[in-house]
């Protein structure tokens, strides 16, 4: 089995490494997260979208556009609609991972400060 130069592996890897940031980088919006969290649900139209998310349609549409490049979302069009669907279910446990630590955080952030009045 022939060994691929060092090179070849380190461009390899470096575009595996871009493309994943690309992911996490789509990711990183209140707005988009709240998507995501929606579409795992069920597939969605853009309009019911727009709705949930109280912003205009180009603006939902900007976002949804960015996690479908991203690999995040997929998309339809059926008629006059566009339906969007989650396409990469993984990045759930991202959020899933995040929130326990938040939660723990907040906790000691408040304790932190109770203690401080009681002083």
């Amino acid at each position: 089995m022939p060994i691929l130069p060092k090179v070849k592996l380190e461009a390899v890897q470096k575009a595996r490494l871009e493309a994943q940031a690309r992911v996490i980088k789509a990711l990183a919006h209140p707005t988009r997260l709240l998507l995501v969290q929606e579409l795992a649900k069920g597939e969605r139209c853009v309009c019911d979208l727009t709705h949930l998310a109280g912003a205009d349609i180009s603006t939902v549409s900007k976002h949804l556009s960015l996690l479908r490049s991203a690999g995040v979302l997929v998309s339809e069009k059926r008629g006059t609609q566009v339906f969007y669907r989650l396409n990469m279910p993984c990045v759930l446990k991202i959020l899933d991972c995040i929130d326990p630590i938040l939660r723990k955080s907040a906790q000691d952030h408040l304790a932190f400060l109770s203690d401080r009045s009681v002083q």
